[in-house]
C-alpha cells in the first residue's frame, strides 16, 4: 500500500510538471520554435548522461546500445521513436508559442483514445459497448471542432498521433527509461549540433548572444524534458494501469486552464460543446477500464481459491 501511494506521488508530479510546462516554454516564445526544439534535444541528451554516469550506470549504457544494435528491428524501431517525439515536441513548443495552448490540451485529452485505436488495429484488441459508445463521442467532437474552426484541427491530431505511436513503439523495447532517453536523444543530436552549427554560422542563434535568463532556460529544457519522464516511470510501475490513466489527464486540464484563463485563448460554446463531448468519452471510456479491472481481479481470485 506504502508503494502504491509513493507510485500516484511519482506519477502526479510529472503529469503537474507536464501541465505547467506550457509557462516554461511562453518564457522562451521570444527564441525561434526550432532553435529551442535543437537545444532541448542536445541539453536532454547532455542531462540523461551525466545522470546515468553519477549513478555508476555506464557500462550498462553502453551494453543497451550494443544490445539494441544486435536487434536492427529493435533499433531501427527505437530510431522511428525517436523521429516522432522529436515532432511531438516540435509541434507542442510551437503551438504553445503560438497561442495554440487550448489545441495542445485536446491533442492530449484525445491520446489515450488513439493509444486504444493503435491496439485494435495491430494487437486486434475488442472493445465494448460502452468504449465504443466513447470512441463516437470523442469522434463528435473532433468534427463539431474541425467543422468551427473550418480547418483540420491539425495540432491536436498530430501531438496524439505522434505520441500514441511513439509510446505504442516504446512499450516493445524493453529500457530503462533514463538510459532510453539517452539513446534516444543520441539519435538525434548529431543532427541537432548539425542545425545549431547552421545557426551559428548564419548569426541566428539567440543561446549566448541574449540575456542570461534565456541561455539558463535554454540549458534546463533538458532538466525539464528528463525529469518528469524518469518521475513517471518510476511511479507508474508501482499502480495499478487504470489509476495512471487517471492521472494522465491532470496534465491536459491544467493546460486547458492556462490556455483561457491565463493567456486568454478563445473558448466559446462550440469549444466547450466539443470539449464535453470528449470529456464524457474519456469518463465513459475510462469507468468501463476500471470496471473491466474490477472484474478481472475478481475472477482471478475467485479462481484462486
Amino acid at each position: 500500500m506504502q508503494s502504491e501511494k509513493s507510485g500516484i506521488l511519482w506519477v502526479v508530479g510529472a503529469f503537474l510538471i507536464w501541465g505547467f510546462m506550457p509557462i516554461y516554454w511562453k518564457h522562451l516564445e521570444h527564441v525561434q520554435s526550432d532553435e529551442i526544439l535543437t537545444g532541448r534535444i542536445m541539453w536532454a541528451f547532455v542531462s540523461t548522461v551525466l545522470v546515468v554516469l553519477l549513478m555508476k550506470n555506464g557500462r550498462q549504457l553502453i551494453y543497451d546500445i550494443r544490445e539494441l544494435w544486435k536487434s536492427q528491428s529493435q533499433f531501427w524501431s527505437l530510431f522511428v521513436a525517436t523521429v516522432l517525439i522529436t515532432a511531438n515536441w516540435f509541434t507542442y513548443i510551437w503551438a504553445v508559442n503560438h497561442n495554440y495552448i487550448v489545441q495542445t490540451s485536446l491533442g492530449y485529452y484525445i491520446n489515450p483514445l488513439v493509444s486504444v485505436l493503435l491496439g485494435i488495429f495491430f494487437l486486434k484488441e475488442k472493445l465494448s459497448s460502452s468504449q465504443k459508445i466513447a470512441f463516437l463521442l470523442a469522434f463528435t467532437g473532433v468534427i463539431i471542432l474541425t467543422v468551427s474552426y473550418g480547418r483540420f484541427p491539425w495540432i491536436a491530431l498530430s501531438l496524439a498521433i505522434t505520441f500514441a505511436v511513439y509510446g505504442f513503439i516504446k512499450k516493445n523495447i524493453k529500457l530503462d527509461a533514463l538510459r532510453g532517453l539517452a539513446i534516444e536523444t543520441l539519435f538525434i543530436t548529431p543532427f541537432a549540433v548539425g542545425y545549431y552549427t547552421y545557426l551559428f554560422m548564419k548569426g541566428q542563434a539567440v543561446f549566448l548572444h541574449g540575456d542570461t535568463k534565456t541561455d539558463i532556460l535554454l540549458i534546463f529544457t533538458g532538466i525539464a524534458t528528463a525529469l518528469p519522464l524518469v518521475m513517471y516511470s518510476k511511479g507508474v510501475r508501482m499502480i495499478p494501469l487504470y489509476v495512471a490513466g487517471f492521472i494522465q489527464y491532470i496534465a491536459p486540464t491544467m493546460m486547458l486552464f492556462l490556455g483561457v484563463v491565463v493567456y486568454k485563448e478563445s473558448f466559446g460554446g462550440i469549444e466547450m460543446l466539443s470539449f464535453s463531448l470528449i470529456w464524457a468519452a474519456l469518463i465513459l471510456f475510462t469507468v468501463s477500464k476500471v470496471y473491466e479491472s474490477v472484474l478481472t481481479k475478481r475472477s482471478a481470485h475467485e479462481s484462486s481459491k
